[in-house]
């Protein structure tokens, strides 16, 4: 069943819960909008927030934005509602009652960051799995602690052309196709991040890998970016584009990257960055002047990540 941006504002707002569901035990959990937020009606009354036929109270969270119904929200095109799922009595209160409208507090929705994610050592870890690779195909051992740069060929002592060959014959192999897992805690935060940022994928990913990789974005980070795009950089054709031009042109306001030379070339466009390095494990980002440039910001964990951002959003 699909509804549009009309029968949202026009039934939500009202008391009659019948386009809901005809059984008063039942509602229907309205998922995804295919726009720049999301519709969950139980988390009201998850939160105890369903008080005498109103709701008396914000989210305990204060960015849980999402929770306030479709306001000042662009659908774009279409909800999908999902099965019916049994409730259970909250607070005391058991079957919906056809009572006084559903009331919302006066208060204007805060303006969403555009967030920019890095794919390779921010969502994935990429370099783990292509020293597997390189060490099975090449006899070449290599730690991850051994990349002072994030340029491949100085480390394998290889030409910048050689380096480009092996990576993309690693695209090939099971080491890339199922051997790059996320990076721990990340899903949990861009969950949370969600409500108050919009979130698109920016990743100089060549174009040879882009189905691979959205498949990957989509089996571990479902439904959380609005955008994916690549720079195709280090290809073998085509053209690439950077960064800092992609972020512009998405208007995003922070970039999160592990890349210092990324994260100074969006710093010097007036973007805020994050700059990635995991349980301070990444001797790349550690080089360069990024960081030292105000707009670059340290971070180590996806928690450190969600707690910036938090600091961050427009009040």
């Amino acid at each position: 069943m699909a509804l549009n941006q009309h029968h949202i504002s026009s039934n939500l707002l009202r008391s009659d819960y019948s386009f809901l569901t005809n059984n008063p035990r039942k509602f229907y959990s309205v998922g995804r909008i295919n726009g720049n937020c999301r519709l969950n009606l139980k988390s009201y009354f998850d939160h105890g927030l369903f008080i005498n036929g109103g709701f008396g109270k914000m989210p305990p969270h204060k960015l849980a934005y999402d929770s306030k119904i479709a306001m000042n929200c662009s659908v774009k095109s279409t909800v999908k509602v999902d099965e019916a799922v049994e409730t259970k009595p909250i607070n005391g209160f058991g079957d919906f009652e056809h009572r006084s409208p559903l009331r919302f507090l006066d208060r204007p929705m805060p303006q969403k960051l555009n967030v920019a994610v890095d794919v390779d050592e921010v969502l994935g870890s990429f370099l783990s799995a292509l020293n597997k690779f390189i060490a099975a195909r090449y006899a070449s051992n290599h730690l991850v602690s051994e990349y002072h740069v994030y340029e491949f060929f100085r480390i394998w002592n290889c030409s910048r052309s050689e380096a480009d060959i092996r990576v993309h014959e690693f695209f090939t192999t099971p080491y890339f196709k199922t051997g790059i897992h996320p990076i721990p805690g990340a899903r949990r935060a861009l969950m949370n991040m969600s409500t108050y940022c919009n979130l698109s994928v920016v990743t100089s990913r060549q174009n040879a890998i882009k189905d691979h990789t959205i498949e990957w974005i989509e089996k571990h980070y479902p439904g959380l970016f609005q955008e994916i795009h690549f720079g195709n950089h280090f290809a073998l054709d085509g053209k690439s584009r950077p960064k800092s031009e992609i972020c512009r042109s998405l208007g995003a306001q922070v970039l999160i990257d592990d890349n210092p030379r990324y994260a100074l070339e969006c710093a010097e466009e007036g973007m805020k960055v994050l700059l990635f390095d995991y349980d301070n494990t990444y001797p790349w980002s550690k080089t360069g002047s990024a960081t030292s440039h105000p707009l670059v910001t340290k971070v180590h964990n996806w928690q450190e990540v969600e707690q910036q951002l938090t600091s961050w959003v427009p009040s």
